[in-house]
């Protein structure tokens, strides 16, 4: 099921939000300590046909609640005594307000600062202030940090427990509950009625994540990060994975300490793993099995288990490779022979130097960190350029390989004066957006390798390792028209 969020602040228009809600999920929390002036509780639990959980939490909470500790617990007990499905407590105050009536009791248990580890103590305390269900939230900046939330979930328990974890990775938990059984998962109505920063809104639970096909059989990919990338990726493969008729979706992970990260993803039953950024440096050692020549970029944008262990893939060279060959030919040129200068420091741009040293280009490497740049050249057998002579190299392919490079005249970033007209142009650190930098190449002169061809050989070629086929045209065309 679920739970969409209500904090309205005007009795006037509360019942418009909970009429707007009650469309989208099937259970309503309205959130009591938003409101400016004391609502009459049982006025809008009439309001709609959907079970209700009332809340009322204090800042130590997350709440807003800035009245006096006896006006909370008053506001409370009318709010039971007008019989909605659930009532939420903390522990503190489940101890001073009784059951009463039909109404089932939601014990909070909320960190601020941090997951909690002993959940068997939280679990305990709950049965004895009379739990129903027990709630569980916290920070999950991370999959670190959102494992004791995922076990508290995940494990079976006396009690059915939900959870809540804060900050955008909350979607993690969310989709990872789903899957296993959770009473229901939190959402927001719509950005700006959120109860908490980053909260996760139900049209995107629905339509980027598709929430509802996800079963207690599904199989989940990860795909590491929250940027506008990764959300396309995943509304690009689940689109995909939809019309096939297979019962796999994205998980949107923060990888964070990668330590007992294979241990995480076996026991979630995760089986794949797309990276987007510089993280597929770091995931290296998980890999087992991987193509010599995939290896030499070291870096891995797709992890896959098998039974005889992880195998790493980097589909990032091959299919940049392609699309740069493709626009050469259309041009009349060819790679080997040319000058490419690549721009940025890490595993994207160590794949690209392997892909143009594949195809016999002259390869020069400048980044802004300087020693990481002459080092990364040092082992590919490359010419090192300093960042402040970036503007002195001359170079027929310009490949910007660096999420981080952007246009400006700061140390680190770059002056599209660099740009000229006839040579040709990459970006494959923010694939598929077109950033400031390649749209001053185009008015430049400059010849444009679209990020959109580049990105398509990509995520076909991640689809079809996962799938065994390739992607649907039709999947990936309506996303990207959005």
């Amino acid at each position: 099921m679920i739970c969409i969020t209500v904090t309205p602040v005007s009795r006037t228009l509360a019942k418009a939000d909970l009429l707007n809600a009650a469309r989208r999920c099937d259970i309503i929390e309205l959130c009591l300590d938003h409101f400016i002036n004391e609502p009459d509780v049982r006025d809008l639990i009439t309001a709609v046909d959907k079970p209700m959980i009332v809340s009322c939490r204090r800042p130590e909470e997350g709440g807003q609640w800035q009245g006096t500790e006896d006006e909370r617990l008053m506001l409370l007990r009318q709010a039971i005594a007008a019989s909605p499905a659930y009532v939420e407590l903390d522990l503190e105050t489940a101890r001073r307000v009784p059951r009463y009536g039909k109404t089932k009791r939601l014990i909070s248990f909320t960190r601020l600062d941090g997951p909690e580890t002993n959940l068997s103590a939280v679990m305990e305390a709950a049965a004895q202030v009379q739990a129903d269900i027990v709630k569980c939230a916290w920070p999950t900046p991370t999959l670190d940090a959102a494992w004791p939330l995922l076990s508290a979930v995940t494990q079976k328990n006396h009690r059915p427990v939900v959870g809540l974890g804060f900050g955008r990775a909350e979607i993690t938990f969310s989709l990872l509950g789903r899957k296993y059984g959770s009473p229901w998962i939190y959402a927001a109505l719509e950005q700006g009625m959120q109860a908490w920063p980053g909260q996760t809104t139900v049209f995107e639970l629905q339509e980027i994540y598709q929430c509802e096909d996800i079963q207690p059989k599904t199989t989940f990919v990860g795909v590491a990060g929250f940027g506008e990338s990764q959300t396309l990726t995943i509304k690009v493969l689940n689109a995909g994975f939809r019309q096939l008729n297979s019962p796999v979706r994205c998980l949107p992970i923060e990888l964070g300490e990668t330590r007992h990260l294979a241990k995480m993803l076996d026991i979630l039953k995760i089986r794949a793993l797309i990276v987007q950024s510089h993280q597929g440096e770091k995931l290296l050692p998980l890999v087992e099995h991987m193509d010599a020549r995939d290896r030499a970029c070291g870096h891995v944008n797709l992890l896959l288990k098998r039974e005889d262990g992880w195998h790493g893939y980097n589909t990032l060279w091959r299919g940049s490779l392609e699309a740069l060959q493709t626009a050469q030919t259309a041009a009349g040129r060819k790679i080997a022979g040319q000058s490419a200068l690549i721009i940025g420091n890490g595993g994207i741009a160590l794949s690209m130097i392997h892909a143009i040293q594949q195809a016999q280009g002259l390869v020069s490497l400048c980044g802004p960190g300087d020693q990481t740049a002459q080092r990364q050249a040092g082992e590919r057998g490359c010419r090192f350029v300093p960042f402040q002579n970036l503007y002195e190299t001359l170079a027929d392919l310009v490949i910007l390989a660096d999420p981080n490079i952007v246009a400006g005249s700061r140390h680190g970033q770059i002056n599209p004066s660099l740009l000229r007209p006839g040579m040709t142009v990459m970006d494959v650190g923010n694939l598929p957006l077109e950033t400031e930098l390649v749209q001053e190449a185009r008015q430049r002169g400059a010849r444009v390798v679209e990020s959109a061809g580049i990105y398509s050989r990509l995520l076909n070629e991640q689809f079809k390792v996962l799938t065994g086929r390739d992607l649907p045209a039709q999947a990936y065309a309506a996303i990207l028209a959005e």
